[in-house]
């Protein structure tokens, strides 16, 4: 991220803070962010695994679910500023609805458990909005200020950075399509603000009491069509400015449905979204920059910083959403990964299962189906790959960085995880992830998961061709490895 400058006067407060809805793409970057300036976190979403994952050092992790209200009490509970970041529009139909329950339930229980503020991030509202998208970000505020905790709303505009959904789309236009037939929302204006600059408000808004009740819109220094952010991306990337052609025929909801094939942004969120974008988006920043100065960062500064940051990437013991090195540090695969996955339970103890897991590969193969991996194999050798290399440090042990045939180990956690990185040759990126899970003494769930980031539309092609296999082969290798791991117990238990 870029160096920003904190106004004086204006320190953080020392006071607990919750992320609620911490797994999303602001959630995820707010609570380093935070932790960073010194603030005690609190880091909530439906799945903590996925907020487990990040690996946050000193931040408290909680499950909850704003429409189940019993559950919202506790992490709610010593907070002094609620950060609601949550939305619906991945649930598809009727996500508007369960935005407005998820809001209401929310505010109660802020208001029981006295909480100071709650701020909330909302998008820009036109006059003539007509999108579910939109209007219901901006009724979600409405819900929330019914409740007696004041709310201080920020209204953004398309945010740059990575993982942001537009930022995203447009990123697998640019670097996929160097030729496009568009609908003319191409041409509608937006403000685009930077990923850093938003965090900044976000941190330094709850200082402000007079911010308390108001609304504020956030947006950087230009005012730009789609069509000019593209060719600004196209240019920051080193690619070829895309032939964009705007043709009236296409409508956005028209245009949503083919995204599908292009993008690896989830679907629905990709239809909520450019279905938004017949509308100019205007915002007046004023308030915003006086009670919160900074150096705002223009379109192109924005998307050097976007990618600043994934190269100065960490390396990541296991899969988490967008992070480069699970895309294979490359700019053009996916931010957002198709996935497919297994799972099995077994009667053996984790340290029996964890021993199948590791010796996977090499002689031992893949225990299931092995004309099918000796197939792609057998292809990935044909192309020039290392498809048909067998080949292990040790039959059993593993280490951080072992080979096994085309795979590598980069993440492992003993008895408990295993990530192996895909080496064979495919447009895009993939990892295969296997998780050990004791619930009791003898019930052991294993989970299998393959997480691929595309790249582009072929990219996609080979995900979708392949996700028959996937089905069968995921559910079927978890299975075998549980059943291997109860043979080798009882064998042990008949042996003298």
């Amino acid at each position: 991220m870029t160096e920003t400058i904190a106004p004086r006067g204006a320190l953080p407060r020392k006071d607990r803070r919750l992320v609620f809805g911490a797994s999303g793409y602001i959630g995820s970057n707010l609570v380093p962010y935070l932790t960073a300036a010194g603030i005690p976190v609190r880091a909530v979403s439906r799945r903590p695994q996925v907020l487990e994952a990040h690996g946050w050092q000193g931040v408290d992790i909680m499950a909850a679910d704003a429409l189940d209200p019993a559950c919202l009490d506790p992490v709610l509970e010593g907070v002094d500023t609620a950060y609601y970041l949550v939305h619906s529009m991945a649930a598809g139909r009727n996500f508007g609805r369960l935005d407005l329950e998820a809001a209401r339930n929310f505010a109660v229980a802020a208001e029981r458990a006295g909480v100071r503020r709650i701020v909330y991030l909302g998008g820009l509202v036109p006059d003539d909005a007509e999108s579910e998208h939109i209007t219901s970000r901006r009724d979600t505020g409405d819900e929330l200020r019914r409740g007696t905790v004041p709310v201080t709303e920020l209204r953004a505009g398309i945010i740059v950075g990575p993982g942001s959904a537009a930022f995203e789309v447009m990123r697998d236009l640019v670097f996929h399509l160097p030729a496009m037939v568009t609908p003319l929302w191409v041409r509608s204006k937006s403000p685009p603000v930077a990923l850093d600059n938003l965090l900044f408000y976000l941190l330094h808004l709850p200082e402000h009491e007079g911010a308390a009740g108001k609304t504020f819109d956030a947006a950087g220094p230009e005012t730009l069509t789609y069509q000019d952010m593209m060719t600004t991306l196209a240019d920051v990337a080193g690619r070829s400015r895309p032939v964009i052609i705007p043709v009236s025929v296409l409508s956005p909801r028209l245009s949503s449905y083919w995204l599908k094939l292009v993008t690896a942004v989830p679907t629905n969120v990709a239809r909520a979204l450019i279905e938004g974008l017949k509308h100019d988006f205007v915002a007046d920043t004023g308030p915003l920059e006086a009670l919160v100065p900074q150096r705002l960062l223009g379109f192109r500064e924005s998307v050097e910083a976007a990618f600043a940051a994934e190269r100065q990437c960490t390396v990541q013991a296991r899969w988490v959403e967008g992070a480069f090195r699970m895309r294979g540090r490359r700019r053009d695969h996916a931010y957002y990964a198709k996935r497919a996955s297994g799972t099995a339970t077994s009667e053996s103890s984790a340290a029996s299962v964890w021993k199948v897991v590791t010796a996977i590969g090499g002689d031992n193969r893949y225990y299931y189906l092995n004309g099918l991996w000796t197939a792609r194999e057998a292809l990935d050798w044909v192309v020039g790959g290392r498809g048909l290399q067998h080949r292990r440090r040790h039959p059993e042990d593993l280490r951080l960085g072992d080979k096994v045939d085309s795979w590598e180990v980069i993440g492992i956690e003993p008895g408990r995880r295993l990530l192996l990185e895909f080496g064979m040759r495919a447009p895009g990126a993939g990892v295969l992830e296997f998780e050990i899970d004791e619930k009791a003494e003898r019930e052991t769930v294993l989970t299998a998961t393959a997480y691929w980031h595309p790249a582009g539309a072929a990219g996609l092609a080979y995900w979708y061709a392949m996700a028959p296999f996937h089905e069968v082969l995921f559910s079927g290798l978890t299975r075998e490895i549980c059943r291997r791991a109860e043979l080798a117990e009882r064998r042990e238990k008949r042996a003298p």
